[in-house]
């Protein structure tokens, strides 16, 4: 049945209504809309009918219902603007991840070696390969899933970044010295599961996501044993963290060898990266 685009608007945010809060289902609708219909939010002012809606749309509307997030029904997220491929085999980048992205980006330039641990989508890697072209990226991950989502991401972007599956929680890795050491590991405490959204929680990997109430730090442990026996002098270890444990993670480096260690607050106020200089 025909009808404009502002009405069908407002149908899809009713029926979005009893899943999300409000400014959030409009924001999804216009995602929606520009997906399946290439219309833009602005396009709603006018009085364009709409003759038919694709079937591909309402059932991601049911999906969205459901609390799949609409990156994975579209199999697509931004990131420090491109567009990454995405599944439940990875986490959905964050904006605060960009803003890891940026600092690297702004405190460091030249012929470097970087390595990303726990990569997932490759989407830091990937932005860090073309945005610094004197940059040879290297990007680990143990999910083979993680790995192919990743490898595609770099082929469609046409980034060079070498690949390599290995446990970043192991003693040892099977990589050389680098300048530079970045990672967005798991942070995300086990007790805090009570206060995630149900879109989050079902369905992005746990695997990417947890780490045990008893042990939050143990990523950050072997990210700093990594730095210490990959940094070569002078080159720096980025992580982002959670918010609860800046201070934490930036005493575990300071007493593991590694100085100028900060704390970086992202755009909200919270303790979101540290970071640390090799000697």
């Amino acid at each position: 049945m025909a009808g404009t685009l502002k009405a069908l608007f407002v149908q899809y945010k009713e029926a979005l209504g009893d899943s999300y809060p409000a400014e959030e289902a409009e924001n999804l609708v216009y995602w929606l809309m520009e997906a399946y219909l290439g219309v833009k939010k602005w396009d709603l002012l006018s009085q364009k009918v709409v003759e038919g809606i694709p079937p591909a749309m309402e059932q991601a509307l049911e999906k969205l219902k459901s609390g799949l997030p609409i990156q994975y029904i579209l199999g697509k997220a931004p990131f420090y603007g491109r567009e990454f491929l995405v599944s439940p085999e990875v986490l959905i980048p964050r904006p605060e991840t960009e803003e890891l992205v940026h600092l690297i980006l702004k405190n460091h330039s030249g012929k470097k070696q970087l390595l990303d641990l726990g990569t997932g989508s490759g989407c830091i890697a990937i932005s860090l390969a073309l945005d610094w072209s004197e940059a040879s990226v290297t990007a680990l991950d143990i999910s083979n899933g993680a790995l192919a989502i990743a490898q595609k991401n770099a082929s469609d972007l046409s980034a060079t970044v070498d690949f390599v599956k290995a446990d970043m929680l192991s003693h040892s890795l099977p990589l050389g010295k680098v300048d530079i050491l970045v990672s967005n590991p798991p942070y995300v405490m086990e007790q805090e599961k009570a206060y995630m959204k149900p879109n989050v929680l079902e369905h992005e990997p746990h695997l990417a996501l947890f780490v045990p109430d008893m042990d939050p730090l143990k990523y950050y442990k072997a990210l700093i044993r990594h730095a210490g026996n990959h940094l070569v002098k002078g080159g720096y270890l980025y992580v982002e963290i959670n918010e609860k444990f800046g201070t934490e993670v930036a005493y575990l480096m300071e007493v593991n060898g590694l100085a100028e260690v900060q704390v970086y607050r992202d755009l909200q106020g919270k303790d979101r990266i540290v970071w640390g200089k090799a000697l």
